[in-house]
């Protein structure tokens, strides 16, 4: 498991920094009455917003209901899945907050939707809501921030950071000077989560981390776009700065690992600088599966090595050529068909309650019977009145 998720804090003890926010935080919570205020936690990543939230609900035995309101952008979504959920008591009697993570990710022009309907949700909801952006100041979010107290969140300290690394590493009986956590921390630049994915990476394989691994490290902008990280794990030579590059962007490993599949033949020319990078992939691959199938998170270490060492490793030498890297088709695919996915799940959803059974079985056994019928007229005006089917869904039928 990532030291970003195995030393997450399970009490505000355990809560690095933030002394103000914390302070805000618990006097917001205390004072939280039905149709209070949401609470809204800015600032960059990885500087304690969401983990405050979950270190308090472990330590007092409340149920925390994390979403990411990206995944919900429209304003029926919102509604059908978030709005429903806050207005349901909790069964275990505890208490719940709910934490809505990324929520710029809905400033987008065709989610001025959602975010009316988060605006909505907040004035009713029957428990405490909480809200995490990067960019407060976007100007499309000015509404929902007038339903928001604003609490902000800072770059952690050089100190900070220092003491967490330390611990950890004693923890983890991980060997090294003081001065090797200085300058982590420091090229941190105030994000504990990058801090940590540096010191596991450092210290994969080994118990000691010297003056020598540091300087593998080099000077990055830890706001890297996708493009950047790519490039570096086609162009370096050193297959540590090859792993370390993806530290520098906020993306899942995974999303990574299709940007790399997508662009090996677009960089390597050598048919066995080709085939090398992609048995080096394949296995990646193979690990990837088992940390869905298994749940088991320690594989993902062997997946980052072999989707960037790996095909570093393939080439003979580095390309001077320019290169454009390609958006992943597959991922482009997915875009492009997400809101229609999105209308077909419900569709399905619609179904299975008319019809009593599992949306497996409206999908198998109905859905290829009911395509039929809706091309007769006749028959297609019973099934919207039956179904009381949308345009949508007819067009997805049809």
């Amino acid at each position: 498991m990532p030291f970003s998720f195995k030393y997450k804090p399970k009490t505000l003890k355990e809560y690095v920094g933030q002394k103000k926010a914390v302070e805000q935080f618990l006097n917001w919570i205390k004072e939280w009455r039905r149709e209070s205020k949401a609470l809204l936690l800015y600032g960059p990543p990885g500087v304690g917003k969401t983990a405050l939230i979950e270190a308090y609900c472990s330590e007092n035995k409340i149920d925390l209901i994390e979403m990411n309101a990206s995944d919900f952008r429209s304003a029926s979504q919102i509604k059908g899945v978030i709005g429903k959920s806050m207005q349901q008591q909790s069964l275990t009697r505890r208490g719940k907050i709910f934490l809505l993570d990324e929520v710029d990710g809905l400033a987008g022009r065709q989610d001025y939707g959602g975010v009316g309907e988060i605006i909505k949700i907040i004035k009713t909801s029957s428990h405490p809501v909480v809200l995490t952006v990067n960019d407060p100041w976007n100007s499309k979010l000015r509404y929902l921030k007038m339903s928001c107290i604003s609490i902000p969140f800072s770059k952690l300290t050089v100190w900070d950071i220092d003491k967490k690394l330390e611990d950890i590493s004693k923890k983890e009986n991980i060997k090294a000077d003081k001065t090797i956590f200085r300058l982590i921390s420091k090229k941190s630049d105030g994000d504990l989560r990058s801090a940590l994915n540096d010191l596991e990476t450092l210290s994969r394989g080994k118990k000691e981390i010297t003056s020598d691994d540091i300087e593998e490290l080099g000077h990055r902008e830890r706001e890297s776009n996708i493009f950047e990280v790519v490039r570096n794990i086609f162009k370096t030579q050193s297959l540590l700065a090859s792993k370390l590059s993806i530290n520098s962007i906020d993306k899942d490993p995974a999303e990574i690992f299709w940007w790399i599949e997508n662009n090996i033949t677009n960089e390597y020319e050598n048919p066995e600088e080709i085939a090398k990078a992609f048995d080096a992939l394949s296995i990646a691959d193979i690990f990837k599966g088992r940390i869905s199938s298994r749940q088991n998170w320690s594989f993902l270490a062997y997946m980052i090595d072999m989707m960037t060492s790996g095909v570093t490793a393939s080439k003979k030498q580095t390309y001077k050529k320019f290169t454009r890297y390609q958006y992943p088709q597959n991922i482009m695919i997915l875009g492009s068909t997400k809101e229609r996915r999105g209308f077909s799940k419900e569709l399905l959803k619609k179904l299975s309650l008319n019809l009593h059974c599992s949306t497996d079985k409206v999908r198998q056994e109905y859905l290829p019977y009911l395509k039929i019928m809706i091309k007769n007229k006749g028959w297609r005006e019973e099934l919207i009145k039956a179904f009381k089917l949308t345009p949508d869904d007819l067009s997805i039928l049809k």
